[in-house]
């Protein structure tokens, strides 16, 4: 009954409010620009685009796709590498089919949000960069690891990443193409104008390439469509995305066997939103839905046995937000969520589970130098019971430019449907699995004044019952079980300066060690996490245009490193029109991101982009 009722209250919620929003407008309950914007005052709170308020997070890394970066990728997914994310390719263009990574966590561990709303394919992990909006759409990339992060999420282990879709705010124009070795190329074209309050953008992209290799083709499609509609007390927004993958997936999930497979996604994504301030009160509803199919065949040219698997997830999740600044107790926020998992699959069978979960956060002051956040979140899963989880942070600042940081955070992850119910020649789920569950500590200094932004951050995550696919020997199939205990640490450096107007440098580095309880068992895939990663981008801004060097290195545990080298050169033919050349591994470095799995050596791409 509980379940019926708050799933019920939500969807009403969202409904009646953009009613009440309306009526609010018709009936002239105008505010002044001071009273719009009083929930931004008070204390010097980090702030951060998702939820459209201000909550203190203890380390937050963005990057805008576009605007911080030149190299004109394909995807905004590999703006990301810039920044301390330990992203795991397994195709030649990482908006194909890549795994995210934080902090040592495995691809599952990662919380991926839209817009401050939980995206998280319910069948695996290995989908969660299958995100139906185009570079155009995508106006920021939020990176937040750590204990932060279980405010977004209980699932929220290594920690968050939040794609903020962009607010279409004037007319703009985009047309873009590019075409690189492997006969690899893609095309872009973006509509976006405001008639009147509404605000609209289409987009629409197009990619392929012949691979670098033989089965490692792919081709991609995608299509998006953005409305933003302007209220007295807020707006309304909605966006609506779809996206096609077919690509040649050589030994994805089976290194060393050399299986020539092939994979089939359509991903169909909606949310939409309404962000109102009443008096000071922050009102923000928010309904999401995903659907995701997948068809997976082993062996595409069937000389040996093999099976093709079909699978179709959905995601529902009507939610609501609140905030309040209330005087002495800083800024009060409780939010409410009902969500719901379906799977349809010739492999996995069909199984739903629903889960409930209630928010509270707090963030405040206290005098001059401490700044304290804290969260906690109580989830109901159909399936694995009850759960409480949540984050205290805490600021103090040593001078106006540095401070200390200080998080705990407690975190739980349920196991996916493919660990539960994956069946196959050599791979067996396990319906006996039980929650990931992990406590995360963290201490660092920052340091911030006009140009320069520096922060150090020492990291400790215990983790218990953690779940791998294992087995004892070679006689057995690979099995997904829980393991006793994992204990994770490490330190992560970020530094961005800006010289003067012509140089700057963006440079990460991030060194995870972890111990691992094997209990005797054989990894199927072994420690896949970056025991060594590190990024440094360089910055030229000329009259013609902004160039950049990048360097980055890898390494895994009992691997070797890597050292790749990417550059990217634009030069503005006019106002509205630029040239641009991208090269990517100009060492022609032969490495393996996942074992088994060899990625693409040099790689030149060349284009044009018009913009009205």
């Amino acid at each position: 009954m509980l379940k019926i009722n708050l799933r019920g209250f939500l969807i009403v919620i969202f409904f009646i409010l953009p009613k009440l929003a309306f009526s609010f407008e018709d009936n002239n309950h105008k505010l002044g620009s001071a009273d719009l914007s009083s929930i931004w005052q008070g204390q010097d709170l980090e702030p951060i685009v998702i939820s459209k308020q201000k909550q203190f997070l203890l380390s937050i890394y963005s990057t805008e796709p576009g605007k911080d970066q030149s190299f004109n990728y394909q995807s905004s997914l590999e703006n990301l590498s810039n920044l301390p994310v330990d992203l795991q390719s397994r195709a030649l263009e990482s908006g194909i089919q890549t795994d995210f990574s934080l902090r040592g966590s495995t691809f599952q561990q990662v919380l991926i949000l839209l817009n401050g709303q939980r995206i998280n394919d319910p069948q695996t992990g290995h989908y969660n960069s299958d995100i139906p909006f185009t570079k155009e759409d995508i106006g920021k990339i939020e990176l937040i690891p750590g204990a932060s992060s279980s405010l977004f999420g209980p699932d929220a282990i290594g920690g968050a990443i939040n794609f903020a879709l962009s607010t279409p705010e004037e007319k703009k124009i985009v047309w873009e193409n590019a075409a690189g070795n492997n006969r690899n190329g893609y095309g872009l074209f973006s509509l976006s104008d405001r008639l009147g309050k509404l605000g609209f953008r289409v987009s629409v992209e197009d990619a392929q390439s012949k691979g670098f290799r033989e089965d490692t083709d792919y081709s991609k499609f995608t299509t998006s469509l953005s409305t933003n509609y302007e209220l007295m007390q807020g707006a309304w927004e909605n966006n609506f995305g779809y996206q096609e993958k077919n690509y040649g997936a050589y030994d994805f999930y089976t290194p060393g066997l050399g299986y020539p497979s092939r994979e089939e996604t359509k991903t169909y994504l909606l949310s939409s939103g309404l962000n109102l301030n009443r008096d000071g009160l922050l009102i923000k509803p928010n309904f999401l839905w995903r659907r995701h199919y997948d068809k997976f065949t082993l062996d595409k040219t069937q000389l040996r046995s093999t099976s093709v698997n079909q699978h179709r997830t959905d995601m529902l999740t009507p939610s609501i937000y609140l905030q309040k600044e209330v005087g002495l107790l800083g800024k009060l926020g409780f939010g409410a969520e009902w969500g719901q998992e379906r799977i349809a699959s010739t492999n996995l069978g069909s199984h739903v589970r629903d889960h409930k979960s209630m928010l509270l956060d707090n963030s405040v002051g206290l005098g001059e130098k401490w700044e304290i956040g804290s969260s906690l979140r109580w989830d109901d899963f159909s399936d694995f019971g009850k759960v409480y989880t949540g984050s205290l942070n805490a600021k103090f600042r040593l001078t106006f430019e540095s401070a200390l940081n200080f998080g705990i955070s407690r975190s739980m992850r349920v196991p996916s449907f493919t660990e539960l119910y994956y069946s196959d020649s050599t791979t067996i789920g396990n319906d006996n699995l039980s929650s990931e569950k992990t406590w995360s500590y963290e201490a660092g200094f920052e340091y911030k004044q006009e140009g320069l932004f520096s922060n150090i951050s020492f990291f400790m995550r215990q983790e218990k019952e953690m779940i791998d696919w294992v087995r004892v020997d070679s006689t057995q199939k690979w099995q997904a079980r829980n393991f006793t205990r994992d204990d994770v640490f490490g330190v992560e450096y970020v530094l961005r300066k800006k010289f003067n107007r012509l140089f700057s440098l963006d440079a990460s580095y991030t060194y995870t060690g972890k111990s691992i309880d094997s209990q005797g068992y054989l990894y199927k895939y072994g420690p896949n996490y970056a025991q060594h990663l590190a990024n440094t981008v360089l910055s030229l801004d000329l009259p013609f245009g902004r160039q950049e060097v990048g360097v980055s290195y890898k390494k895994r545990p009992a691997r070797r490193g890597w050292l790749l080298m990417n550059s990217g050169f634009n030069y503005n033919l006019s106002r509205n029109a630029k040239v641009f050349f991208l090269a990517e591994n100009i060492l022609n470095v032969e490495y393996q991101d996942i074992a088994g799995i060899p990625q693409p050596g040099r790689y030149i791409e060349a284009g044009l982009r018009f913009q009205w």
